[in-house]
């Protein structure tokens, strides 16, 4: 397994002959705000403890073609579209809370069935109705993006983002694509302050 740094590169199939089908797994952890013991100002004076805030972050992603554009509104699979038409990429659903050890949520790829029109698979995260609850990126942690060959569940890959993204509140993450007949994944890490998908998708139009 690798661990990459932001910018970093790899090449997947020419270093994994046969490689078919991938999962990539995203996941986050809230962080612990102080003083979780009750509520208004004498629970927080004496409250005492730690408690977490469940952020609902949702991961996506974008398939593109040759010039990073999004051509079908159906080729952004996320958790209200959870199969792209031609079945090559599909979610696992939503984790609304991010609590647990893992992954929080999977994206599954059969390369060979990516359609000969996308070229980029763009995964990103963002967080549920973020201007509502007041959230942002620099209340989580521990987020990281890695890529998993299906078959042998060996963990090719990993992207830890360790950056602080505070009053960021989308990621792009990371991205599969296609190199000269291969796959290669390369770790992102940028972060913006759209609001929701439907903002951030005005990027790739």
């Amino acid at each position: 397994m690798i661990n990459l740094q932001k910018g970093q590169k790899i090449d997947l199939t020419k270093t994994n002959p046969g490689l078919s089908k991938i999962m990539v797994g995203l996941g986050w952890d809230p962080v612990e705000s102080k003083g979780g013991g009750g509520k208004g100002l004498l629970g927080g004076l004496f409250g005492g403890g730690s408690k977490t805030i469940d952020i609902d972050c949702d991961a996506s992603v974008f398939m593109l073609d040759a010039n990073g554009k999004l051509t079908k509104n159906k080729n952004l699979v996320y958790y209200g579209n959870k199969t792209s038409p031609c079945g090559s990429v599909r979610h696992s659903g939503d984790n609304l809370t991010g609590e647990g050890e893992g992954d929080d949520e999977q994206i599954m790829v059969e390369l060979a069935r990516v359609p000969a029109d996308v070229h980029r698979l763009v995964f990103v995260v963002n967080i549920y109705d973020c201007e509502r609850r007041k959230q942002h990126f620099g209340m989580i942690k521990n987020a990281f993006i890695r890529v998993v060959n299906i078959v042998n569940n060996q963990e090719l890959c990993r992207f830890n983002l360790s950056e602080g993204y505070e009053n960021k509140t989308t990621l792009i993450a990371g991205e599969v694509y296609r190199h000269q007949g291969e796959w290669k994944f390369a770790a992102l890490g940028e972060s913006t302050t759209d609001p929701g998908l439907q903002t951030l998708s005005r990027r790739f139009l």
